[in-house]
């Protein structure tokens, strides 16, 4: 018996040993790319085109294929998911800066399955980072019989990094500014509406937050009871589990997502329209229904995440927040830190007080409030000035406002928000706070059915054919 645990002991410790040493190697190679010269380093920008002859992964349909592409571990590009084909069209994005020469660039394809943590492997391709066009051959996993698994096509264009000490913020996002918008399953459980506002959560991808912010972090608030069952002591493991599966829901990429690219004003106040009801099922009335395209007098919840550098926000009202101790840490996946977090609204200049539906919105110049009103991170008011700063690189041409949560101005213009959204919009007071609709089951009773569909560890679907990276995000 004793040599059967020793021999199992050993197992275990080589297992360990092979997984550490091949993370210290990724971390080795990556920081060689580092030790270069200040001119061995460029800008690039990567075209994803496309794959073609990938394999039908479902028995049913063919596949619903999404990408994750990386640079040496140190950043990640999540494509959007393409429905029902095998020959995937993206046409996306990513531009970086100060990346190593010779960096290596790896795209993972996954063929996506809806309402499961689960994402079918198809494979990956490994090239380098030289100027031109690319088809690569994607490999699939080992043990399979046919590892060819279709061409995946991509551009790279490069040239001499602009920063005179490009080790200074080595793999820097540079955009563009993409954003998704994904709708909470419930929604969809009482009707296929899919403009239900308070069961919609955004994300957005910004550049140039380590630039301002430098490694200025919030951590949770320890003096916040919210927070302390939350991250402090035993019994605070099972809630944050159910709050991290609650947020893999919440901003699963699906074939429904919404996506795009903010390229203007206009298109940050696009996201902010009425865009129809706010609740499935919701009557509206025919001023409501007029007022569909125009900006949406309405408080939103956000963080400003570390693990992506992402934006994310939903309606302080939305509907999911039912159950949850805190709405910036089902945002933020239940991390200990963020850059930053709070609220925001949109105004017209000098507030809601001040406007009628009588002008254009086009006519209108927009302000952007946002606050650190955030009791899970108590974010320090002495960062604001940066927070505004950020904002303003990313969306030029939108005024931003960045206030304490203690000011009277914030406070005078969140009630005018408020009050317009009443007496103007006919929003009622039940969409102001989180409410469930009659019959609607709560998000966090979707948690166990989410979580059981996960392989257990050491199972034969818990292989490098069935993965669950953070590819949900």
């Amino acid at each position: 018996m004793s040599n059967v645990a020793g021999t199992i002991r050993a197992a275990v410790h080589n297992a360990k040993a092979k997984f550490s040493n091949k993370k210290d190697e990724s971390m080795l190679h990556a920081q060689r790319m580092l030790d270069h010269d200040p001119d061995d380093f460029v800008d690039i920008n990567i075209r994803f085109i496309g794959a073609s002859g990938l394999p039908k992964m479902d028995v049913v349909g063919s596949a619903d294929p999404f990408f994750v592409a990386t640079l040496d571990d140190k950043i990640k590009f999540i494509s959007s998911v393409k429905s029902n084909t095998l020959a995937p069209v993206w046409n996306e994005r990513w531009s970086v800066k100060n990346v190593p020469k010779h960096a290596v660039l790896e795209v993972s394809v996954f063929d996506k399955d809806e309402g499961t943590p689960l994402n079918d492997y198809i494979g990956k391709i490994k090239t380098n980072i030289e100027p031109g066009t690319k088809d690569a051959e994607i490999v699939g996993p080992v043990f399979k019989l046919r590892r060819e698994r279709g061409t995946f096509w991509l551009e790279v264009e490069s040239a001499s990094a602009e920063d005179s000490d490009p080790k200074a913020f080595p793999y820097d996002f540079n955009g563009p500014i993409r954003y998704s918008r994904h709708t909470s399953p419930t929604a969809g459980v009482l009707t296929n509406l899919n403009e239900a506002r308070l069961y919609a959560t955004w994300k957005m991808y910004l550049k140039g937050i380590r630039r301002i912010f430098g490694e200025e972090q919030q951590h949770w608030n320890q003096n916040y009871k919210a927070a302390q069952t939350i991250f402090q002591g035993p019994s605070s493991y099972p809630v944050r589990q159910g709050i991290k599966t609650a947020h893999d829901i919440l901003y699963s990429r699906t074939t429904e997502n919404g996506f795009g690219v903010i390229e203007g004003v206009t298109d940050i106040v696009s996201i902010l329209h009425s865009g129809g009801a706010s609740r499935p099922n919701q009557h509206q009335s025919d001023h409501q229904k007029a007022l569909s395209d125009r900006v949406k007098p309405a408080i939103y919840t956000y963080v400003i995440a570390i693990d992506d550098s992402s934006f994310r926000f939903s309606e302080t009202g939305a509907a999911f927040f039912v159950d949850f101790a805190s709405k910036h840490a089902l945002h933020s996946k239940c991390s200990e830190h963020v850059w930053y977090s709070g609220e925001f609204h949109p105004r017209p200049k000098g507030g809601w007080d001040k406007f009628s539906d009588d002008q254009k919105d086009s006519d209108v110049e927009w302000e952007f409030v946002i606050d650190n009103n955030s009791g899970t991170y108590a974010p320090n008011k002495e960062l604001l000035p940066k927070l505004k700063e950020l904002l303003e690189y990313n969306f030029p041409g939108f005024t931003i406002l960045a206030l304490d949560r203690e000011d009277e101005e914030l406070k005078r213009s969140v009630a005018a928000c408020r009050e317009y959204a009443l007496g103007k919009r006919e929003v009622t007071e039940d969409e102001l706070e989180p409410n469930l609709s009659p019959g609607e089951a709560p998000l966090s009773a979707r948690i166990w059915e989410f979580r059981k569909s996960a392989p257990k560890e050491g199972s034969k679907e818990s292989n490098e054919d069935r993965t669950y990276p953070e590819a949900n995000e």
